[in-house]
This record gives C-alpha cells, sequence and structure tokens, in this order.
C-alpha cells in the first residue's frame, strides 16, 4: 500500500509542506514572501500570510520535541547579553549556550539589572531542571549578584574573554533581526528567537569541529529526528 502524506488537522495542505515552510523560515534568513516564492516555484500555492500562520501556530511545538529529543547539555554555561531596539526602546536579549555551543535558552527583557539576571538563572533552572558545574560571563556585575542567591554552589568566572561560545550564539539573531527589519515587539521577539535558537541549532553543528563524515551522518541524523518530530513520514 502507498503511504499517504501526514496531515495536520483542519489544515488542507499536507505535514510535509508546512514543516518545510517552517523549516525554511527559521533555519535560513529567508522573509515570509521568500518562503511564499520557492513553494510557488514548487507547484505549492500558499500565501505568506499563510506560512506566517504556520508558523506562529507549529513553530513552538516543532521547537519543543526537539529540545526534549537533543541530549543532555553540558555542565558548563556561558551567558551573555545583547541589546535589541524593539520600537526604538532598548531591550536586552539573555542567552545561554554550554561548552558545545548548544542554545539553552534566551529570555527577551527591558532591564539589565540583578533582578533580571535572577530572572533568567530561575528560567534556566526550571527549563533544565539541573545545576551546572561551572558559570562564564563577562564582567558585568548582575551575574555575581543572581549567582551569589540562586546558585551559590557553582564556581563563576568572569572575563571578557573566556565568554566567545556566548558572544558567537548572537551572530545569527543579528542576521535574523537586520533581515525583519527589527522585531515588533518584545513578545514577537521573545516567541520568534525561542523557535529560531532550537530549529537553527538542531540543524547547525559545529561544523568546524567534525570531520566531513561526522558532519553528514550528524546532518541525516537531524533530518531523521525533524521528520519523526513534525510528522512528515508515516507507516504504510
Amino acid at each position: 500500500m502507498t503511504p499517504q502524506p501526514a496531515t495536520y488537522p483542519r489544515h488542507r495542505f499536507p505535514a510535509e509542506i508546512i514543516s518545510y515552510a517552517v523549516w525554511l523560515y527559521h533555519v535560513f534568513s529567508l522573509s515570509l514572501r521568500d518562503i511564499e516564492l520557492s513553494l510557488a516555484e514548487r507547484g505549492v500555492a500558499v500565501t505568506h500570510e499563510s506560512v506566517r500562520r504556520w508558523c506562529l501556530k507549529f513553530g513552538q511545538t516543532f521547537a519543543s520535541r526537539l529540545r526534549r529529543r537533543r541530549p543532555r547539555p553540558g555542565d558548563i554555561w556561558y551567558l551573555d547579553e545583547v541589546f535589541i531596539r524593539i520600537n526604538g526602546a532598548l531591550h536586552y536579549l539573555w542567552r545561554a549556550v554550554d561548552q558545545h555551543g548548544v542554545v539553552l535558552d534566551i529570555l527577551v527583557q527591558d532591564r539589565r539589572n540583578a533582578n533580571a539576571a535572577k530572572r533568567f538563572f530561575k528560567r534556566l533552572l526550571r527549563g533544565l531542571r539541573y545545576k551546572p558545574r561551572r558559570l562564564v560571563t563577562d564582567g558585568l556585575r548582575s551575574y555575581g549578584v543572581a549567582q551569589r542567591e540562586v546558585l551559590p554552589d557553582v564556581q563563576h568566572r568572569t572575563s571578557r574573554y573566556l565568554n566567545n561560545r556566548a558572544e558567537n550564539s548572537h551572530r545569527p539573531t543579528r542576521r535574523r533581526e537586520r533581515q525583519m527589519q527589527r522585531f515588533k515587539s518584545a513578545q514577537q521577539a521573545q516567541r520568534f528567537l525561542s523557535v529560531h535558537g532550537s530549529l537553527y541549532g538542531h540543524f547547525r553543528p559545529r561544523r568546524h569541529l567534525m570531520t566531513a563524515g561526522d558532519y553528514r551522518r550528524a546532518r541525516a541524523k537531524a533530518f531523521r529526528v525533524w521528520q519523526q518530530e513534525t510528522c512528515v513520514l508515516i507507516a504504510a
């Protein structure tokens, strides 16, 4: 029997097309209209507004499934914050990565003080449910206050030269921020970047540390997991 394409309830397009559109939007620096054009070239007539709704409806679900499938992150956390402007107001994007470059979490806040740092620490602990062995941050004093109150038993190292992993992980965000002509609200930035970090990281292993064969195997595994978690493949 020929396998039938998987579908999502109340959607006329098959799951393969919807998940493909979400994948394009979050893994590559493409606009919604770019994706509309790409799908049209393949004979799929869909509007950019439909693509936007698919990303809003399914993006977070896909990202959560991928996070559940990833191995336990490392025990050294690198934290950094970068400013973003939203409607002319200054906000801060807090980000944590482990020693392998895996994005652990992000949080958009309008403050850069100790309370904001503590809020981010608590969010990390609630989501990951384990404590790191070491924290590495820049010289922002807010990190020290949060570490002493929330993670007093964890080693904390501060140096602008040790925190390159977290700083480098901001680069894809900067590219998308420029392509999207800045974020429209803090909620939109949080929603998009939470999904973008998971999907982008899932398909972008640290290739410069891998042989060509290892990279191809990691890429094939990433696609298999993506197909399983987005219900693209179903049994015959």
